[in-house]
């Protein structure tokens, strides 16, 4: 009985879906493409890969409402009662979204590697380090002392940043792990 009443929506939902498949695989092949070609790493590949995903589903979700006979008007109810509220709990936790968005960026267009050192031109506490590692939220510096600062992912787009030597974890001394300076 079900199949028989929404067929035209289960064979277009079928369309759609594989439709999202292909575009998840073309834009995820891209993403390593432009990962391996700027050497970014495999945790920052996933990373992005997953942020893809999960933004592909939310619109598959929304074109299904639509297929499925939902109104605009219905859904406009359901999703500005559930921005609003998203929105009211994001507001408190405003700098970690900034810090994801800075992620995206960095990851597309960021011209520091893993294993560069950098100096970051911050009046109050300039820092002079090699990049570790970068996340999602932040960059793990390792500083002349050996000590590891995390630095958050907005800073680093705010603040000027100088590259001082490229591939300097070449130099890092295998006795103690702290870089060579």
């Amino acid at each position: 009985m079900f199949f028989e009443n929404y067929q035209n929506e289960l064979i277009i939902s079928g369309f759609v879906l594989l439709s999202l498949l292909i575009i998840r695989l073309i834009t995820h092949f891209t993403i390593s493409k432009i990962a391996k070609k700027n050497g970014i790493n495999e945790a920052r590949i996933r990373l992005m890969k997953r942020y893809i995903t999960v933004t592909l589903l939310l619109i598959a979700a929304l074109i299904e409402a639509f297929i499925f006979g939902a109104k605009f008007e219905d859904l406009a109810v359901v999703f500005s009662s559930v921005f609003a509220i998203i929105g009211i709990a994001l507001f408190a936790i405003w700098s970690i979204l900034s810090n994801i968005t800075s992620g995206i960026i960095m990851f597309f267009n960021f011209p520091y590697k893993v294993g560069d050192k950098i100096e970051i031109q911050d009046k109050d506490f300039p820092i002079t380090a090699i990049i570790e590692d970068i996340r999602a939220f932040q960059l793990h510096l390792r500083i002349e002392n050996g000590d590891l600062v995390t630095y958050p992912n907005n800073l680093m787009l705010q603040k000027p940043v100088k590259l001082v030597e490229k591939d300097a974890i070449d130099d890092i001394d295998d006795d103690d792990g702290a870089p060579a300076v």
